[in-house]
């Protein structure tokens, strides 16, 4: 590992960012992996573009002003006594909610952006030609995802707001890293596996049925960003001396500890608060007591938290031990998970998503090409 890049496969090979010419030599063009094969074929099924409105129309309206976005239940805010009595006014909580959405939607959208960026730099590095067929694939997805978010935010508020400080954060100490397992670990299964979770929640919970149908065809690409990062734990993790799985394991955990913060921590929100006619410092110190009389054994069950389908992910991929068990352990149930299938959330999501785009794409054909395993 004198790269830093920790390769076990030599598939995930990669040279320095600046190194083009090592792209050049010409025993590398007869050594392509097919291990990527089967994903970047799906690609056909489940294309979407953003800008035809057969695939999803911009213009649906909906009622900002009088219907919030999420039902009450999902916003834990308002369970917050200081929060509830401040928006006693019906029409001021339902601008609290879609406000929290905007905040969320903008944050999917930054994190789009930070997926197309990282995307692009495993174009330049990746030498195996499957890999890199499959990092331009998914760059030209996020691409469109970008694009798909930002008209949706502009369509309902106009303008996003700021990306939250842990996030940036994060996305730039990602997209930044030379090491490929800090990029394939912290956007391909971290960022991705957050994401997977939202578009899931949002896609149960949301009254928009223009977001839902946005989360639904987001989830289509998804599902296979994940299974890139499933194949590099696979062919990886198992390979890993004791050393390089502590860097992996706490590279991991440091992702994750900022992402969980980046969700978590209302100090961000203060200026929300302010808005809405709050004290910030009040709603912070509440928050706070809450946490210290919460039961602390209790856990993330909803099958739909982002928290609990992130931690899944790493779970099933490996990157779990008994060094690091006890920071994830409390948040979720483990072993609860541990007895679970393979199987995500947002799974039985895309796969409805990608029948949809394929009566469109294919509604000529005879028939219907399966998507891929």
């Amino acid at each position: 590992m004198a790269d830093g890049n920790i390769t076990k496969d030599v598939m995930y090979g990669a040279v320095a960012p600046d190194d083009f010419e090592s792209l050049l030599e010409l025993d590398r063009y007869n050594a392509r992996s097919t291990a990527f094969d089967k994903i970047i074929s799906a690609t056909h099924d489940h294309f979407w573009d953003p800008l035809d409105p057969k695939y999803i129309d911009f213009s649906e309206p909906f009622d900002l002003e009088h219907e919030a976005m999420m039902p009450e239940e999902q916003v834990p805010f308002l369970r917050l006594p200081y929060v509830d009595e401040s928006l006693r006014d019906p029409k001021m909580r339902v601008a609290f909610i879609n406000h929290l959405q905007l905040r969320n939607f903008s944050s999917i959208l930054h994190g789009e952006q930070g997926a197309l960026n990282l995307s692009a730099s495993l174009c330049h590095v990746l030498k195996d030609q499957g890999a890199q067929e499959y990092a331009a694939n998914q760059t030209r997805e996020e691409a469109r995802h970008v694009t798909a978010f930002a008209r949706y935010v502009k369509a309902r508020w106009g303008r996003p707001v700021e990306c939250g400080a842990a996030l940036k954060a994060l996305l730039v100490e990602i997209i930044e890293a030379p090491e490929v397992y800090k990029k394939i670990v912290g956007m391909q299964m971290l960022v991705e596996g957050l994401a997977m979770g939202a578009f899931a929640h949002g896609y149960r919970h949301n009254r928009d049925p223009l977001a839902r149908k946005l989360f639904q065809l987001v989830m289509t690409d998804e599902a296979f960003h994940h299974k890139f990062g499933k194949i590099w734990a696979d062919r990886t993790i198992p390979q890993l001396s004791e050393a390089e799985r502590n860097l992996v394991e706490d590279w991991t955990a440091h992702c994750a500890q900022k992402l969980l913060f980046d969700r978590g921590a209302p100090n961000q929100m203060a200026e929300l608060f302010g808005t809405y006619g709050m004290d910030p410092e009040r709603v912070v110190a509440e928050i706070v007591q809450r946490r210290k009389e919460r039961d602390p054994n209790r856990r993330y069950r909803s099958d739909t938290n982002v928290f609990r389908v992130l931690i899944k992910t790493l779970l099933k991929a490996g990157l779990i031990t008994e060094r690091t068990r006890s920071f994830y352990a409390m948040y979720v149930d483990l072993d609860e998970l541990a007895g679970e299938g393979d199987r995500m959330v947002g799974d039985d999501i895309a796969e409805d998503g990608i029948r949809y785009l394929q009566e469109i794409n294919f509604k000529d054909r005879a028939t219907l090409a399966p998507a891929a395993e």
